[in-house]
Parts: structure tokens; C-alpha cells; sequence
């Protein structure tokens, strides 16, 4: 990969920029600039998308990304120690390459991007679900992205594609698969990153639904999905008692047993028992 682009090796660029990764930060470098450039083409075809990358950090996915045919890359990077490593890459590639300083929790990306826009990103750990969620509940859907591909420890790629029954099932679960379709397209193993995490990684592509796979009002699925989970050892009777005083009855109209456990329960009963409370949350 380093001779496609002409720039050095990233354990040569980290040690000229002095760039160890820093725990506070959530940095994990990956290295192996085949598997940046394999992780790049889970996302499909760039040659027509902007690409936002969250923390690239010395830039290893953000150059297999660009070798791969993105259009633009946006990334944003909080720690300004990778800045001149990026900018290195951004001469490698002329005006294909915008590098913001800051942190992607405070800030606005859509003005610098344009459509269609992918995600790839080896997310920090410390702000990867909740960068999740926030792409997954904007003000309006459809959101400003196409497609997300990110990558999460294990456990929370398995959280993110949990199907009922199992006990990664849950919240996550729901939410993802009711505007998305996503699937787990790469396992790592902790060597394959700089420091080695304790825990084995996974690249989940996340492809947008244009409307949510069940109608449903959003909020009521929230509060419904969340009361639940939140006691997801109790029956649903017990756990739902709060959300309206004929929930049984509502249960049983949704073809849920009131005896049922919330992770035995999958999103279209979730969607239809949502419907069916939205009266008696009205007004």
C-alpha cells in the first residue's frame, strides 16, 4: 500500500510524529495497511461519495480509503498530534482530503460534506455508541448518511445485530435494525492493532432504510423498548405496568404473552405494541 501512495509505512509515520496512542483518547492504531484498505471496500463503491472518518489518528484507514477511489475524505481527528501525518497524506492526494481539528461529539459535519455521504470509521473507543446513536436519531429521517461502516469491539458489533432470544438482544439492537439493515462484515483480533486491546474488534455495515422497517412513533418506541430492557428479567406485565394500566390487555392485542421477557420479542410486536400505546400517550 505504501508504494500505491508513495508515503511511508505507519510504523514509520508514528515514530517520526512520536504519535503513541493515548488511552484517554480511545486510540487503537491499525498498521496493516491491507486490512485498512480491506475494511475501506466493505463500505462498497467510494468513487462517488464524500467519506466522513472519525478519528483517523496517523491515518491508516484514511489512506486505504483514499486509495480506494473516495471521492472526499472529511475526517475529523480530536488529537492534534496526527495533524501533520494527515497532512502529509492530504498532499498525497490533492484536494481529496479535508482535515478538521476538533472533537466529533461538538460538531456539525453536514456543511463540509456533500451527497451521497458514506461513514467509515475505526471508531475511539470512549465515543463509538454514542456517535452510533446520535446518527440513528436525528431530527429527520432519512439522516445526511448512506451507509455506516464502523468499527466496534466485539461484543458491541454482537449487541448491534442481536436477534431475539439471545442475550446481546436489546435497545441497540432494536433501534439499529428498525431505520437500518447491518450485518458484521470483519472480525480483528487484539494484535491487529497498536496498543493491542484486551478484546477481539468487528467492522458492522450499517446500510440506511429510507423509512423505518415497522411504523411506529419514535419516542413511544424508545420509552416502550427502554422500559423493558431496563428489567428485562421481569415478564412484560410487570416491567410495562408504568406505560398504561390496561397493558395486558394491550399485550395480548399485540400477540405478546404478558408472561413473555422483553429479549423474547421482536420489533415488529415491539412496533405494533407502540402503536397501540400511542393513544394513552397522546397529549
Amino acid at each position: 500500500m505504501s508504494a500505491i501512495d508513495g508515503l511511508p509505512p505507519l510504523r514509520a509515520v508514528i515514530a517520526e510524529h512520536g504519535l503513541s496512542a493515548k488511552k484517554q483518547l480511545g486510540q487503537n492504531f491499525l498498521l496493516d495497511l491491507n486490512l485498512t484498505a480491506k475494511i475501506a471496500r466493505q463500505a462498497g463503491d467510494l468513487s462517488g461519495a464524500d467519506v466522513l472518518e472519525i478519528g483517523p489518528g496517523p491515518g491508516g484507514l484514511t489512506r486505504g480509503l483514499l486509495a480506494e477511489g473516495a471521492r472526499r475524505v472529511l475526517a475529523i481527528e480530536k488529537d492534534a498530534r496526527c495533524l501533520p501525518a494527515l497532512a502529509q497524506i492530504a498532499g498525497a492526494y490533492p484536494g481529496r482530503l479535508e482535515v478538521i481539528n476538533a472533537d466529533a461529539l461538538e460538531l456539525d459535519v453536514t456543511a463540509h460534506l456533500s451527497p451521497p455521504i458514506k461513514v467509515v470509521a475505526n471508531l475511539p473507543y470512549n465515543v463509538g455508541t454514542e456517535l452510533l446513536l446520535r446518527w440513528l436519531t436525528p431530527a429527520e429521517w432519512p439522516p445526511f448518511w448512506q451507509s455506516l461502516t464502523l468499527m466496534f469491539q466485539k461484543e458491541v458489533a454482537e449487541r448491534i445485530v442481536a436477534r431475539p432470544g439471545s442475550k446481546a438482544y436489546g435497545r441497540l439492537a432494536l433501534l439499529v435494525q428498525w431505520r437500518a439493515e447491518a450485518r458484521v462484515v470483519m472480525t480483528l483480533p487484539p494484535e491487529a492493532f497498536t496498543p493491542a486491546p484486551k478484546v477481539h474488534s468487528a467492522v458492522v455495515h450499517i446500510t440506511r432504510r429510507d423509512r423505518p422497517l415497522f411504523p411506529a412513533d419514535e419516542k413511544i418506541l424508545a420509552r416502550l423498548t427502554a422500559a423493558a430492557f431496563n428489567q428485562r428479567r421481569k415478564m412484560l406485565r410487570s416491567s410495562l405496568r408504568g406505560l398504561s394500566p390496561d397493558i395486558e390487555a394491550l399485550l395480548q392485542e399485540a400477540g405478546i404473552p404478558p408472561t413473555a421477557r422483553a429479549e423474547e420479542i421482536d420489533l415488529e410486536r415491539f412496533c405494533t405494541l407502540a402503536r397501540l400505546l400511542a393513544p394513552a400517550t397522546a397529549g
